[in-house]
């Protein structure tokens, strides 16, 4: 029997080789001991599904399966995006989400993950005990198959974004915006959203495509081309993608520059501390750039730092307080929003940053870097054997230099992979791929050279291309 394992955010694999009906069934059997473990049973559970091949499907059959332990379904009639599937657990008061998606991974990839009832993902010692109950599945009690009932959250979904954005300073400001949803499940909300607004926008890839168009639904520059060119063409001040799940945001600013997901993230605290008053802290993985840092500095608030991965940033947005947290990858939320990364509501922010300045997001930028310094993050990954990988590890174990690139070591921060921060502030993170022999490098410095002077100094230091 296959070993299933949930990764950084569910549990992922290839159509008809892992990801099989016995292996969901499988699953969503684990899901429903588990509910019924935690006394969540009886509030019922969302069930939701991306535009992947047999997405619906598969979804059915975890219903199916919940149904026959005697929990309640409220099944989705088309697909949802992940943060929409959230949203719904609060909206029905359900005792979690099923959502089938594999979010960004290639086409032939699928997904099912477990969202817990405070809407956000699912924290390691749920995941952990989930997977104790694969490997030991209890028998279903004796029950009458329980309800299903039909899920249409999208209308209550839409009105609690606009209590969350200045619809009006949208409105007045007459953007141009065009959307690309990726063929997948946010079709129908970013631009919907935008042009009740009074947006007019352009929409590219809005029809449900399992192959997403022969590429990957990952809003990463690589993947944008067709976008920046829209935005060139539309003479648009912005263009925003959405990955295949829509909880990751990609931006195009109205010159055609790429803004990244650190960056957005630092744009959106500076403006909700700035511009709407919001105190708080700021929370972010450790792989994320500082600069959220200085800026929380500067309003004598704390930033803080998480592990890889979006379950984190929402326990913190739970549980602390915060204003707003993200991660380097492309999740974001806010305080009053579910504690899971939205790329609907990330775009709605960035539509009414420009709209509220008047300028573009690149101007705003520019502002940030007057007043907090510039700062430049990049990330390579390494692919390796894994034999060396093994080599490399041992050697992280015993890294922790007193300088590097010829400039001091302020700390090692080991939180998750080994961190090493300088004291001109610059900083590198590698993390080792927990299924593949890659290492992923980030790093962070003032300017572009001196970022990739940094991966370059730790590509020979552990010896990443020998073998």
């Amino acid at each position: 029997m296959a070993k299933i394992s949930f990764g950084t955010d569910g549990w992922r694999g290839v159509i008809a080789r892992d990801f099989t009906f016995a292996n969901v069934e499988r699953v969503a059997a684990a899901i429903a001991a588990y509910m019924n473990e935690a006394g969540l049973a009886a509030r019922g559970a969302v069930v939701a599904y991306d535009n992947r091949f047999l997405a619906d499907q598969f979804a059915a059959a975890a219903a199916g399966v919940l149904q026959s332990w005697g929990i309640p379904v409220f099944f989705s009639e088309s697909a949802l995006p992940t943060p929409v599937a959230a949203f719904a657990i609060k909206r029905y008061n359900a005792g979690g989400a099923v959502m089938l998606t594999a979010s960004h991974n290639p086409p032939e990839y699928c997904g099912i993950k477990f969202i817990p009832e405070y809407a956000g993902p699912a924290l390691p010692d749920v995941t952990r005990r989930i997977e104790e109950l694969l490997a030991a599945p209890p028998a279903p009690p004796v029950v009458s198959s329980a309800p299903r009932r039909s899920l249409a959250p999208r209308e209550d979904y839409f009105h609690h974004l606009l209590r969350l954005v200045d619809g009006e300073a949208i409105r007045r400001a007459g953007l141009k915006v065009v959307v690309d949803p990726m063929h997948g499940a946010g079709i129908g909300y970013l631009e919907t959203l935008l042009k009740r607004l009074g947006a007019k926008v352009t929409v590219l890839h809005d029809r449900r495509d399992p192959l997403f168009g022969g590429g990957l639904p990952d809003p990463v520059p690589a993947r944008l081309g067709p976008l920046k060119e829209q935005v060139r063409v539309e003479d648009a001040h912005l263009g925003l993608a959405l990955d295949g799940d829509a909880d990751r945001l990609g931006v195009i600013d109205a010159d055609g520059t790429f803004v990244s997901p650190n960056q957005i993230l630092a744009l959106t605290y500076h403006y909700l501390r700035e511009k709407r008053g919001w105190r708080g802290p700021v929370v972010r993985t450790v792989a994320t750039t500082h600069l959220v840092d200085r800026i929380a500095a500067a309003y004598g608030e704390t930033a803080y730092e998480t592990p890889v991965g979006f379950k984190y940033i929402g326990a913190y947005l739970r549980e602390r307080g915060c204003v707003c947290g993200g991660e380097e990858s492309g999740g974001l939320s806010i305080r009053g929003h579910v504690p899971e990364k939205d790329g609907i509501l990330a775009g709605l922010l960035a539509a009414e940053m420009v709209a509220v300045h008047g300028r573009s997001l690149c101007a705003q930028l520019a502002e940030l870097a007057e007043r907090f310094g510039r700062v430049v993050s990049a990330r390579v990954d390494y692919r390796t054997t894994p034999e060396e990988k093994e080599r490399i590890l041992r050697h992280l174990r015993e890294f922790n230099p007193s300088e590097f690139a010829g400039v001091a070591v302020l700390r090692r921060n080991t939180t998750d992979g080994v961190k090493i921060e300088l004291v001109d502030g610059s900083w590198f993170l590698v993390r080792a791929s927990g299924t593949e022999p890659v290492f992923r490098v980030y790093a962070e410095a003032a300017t572009p050279e001196a970022v990739s002077h940094l991966q370059e100094a730790v590509r020979r230091e552990l010896g990443l291309f020998a073998g």
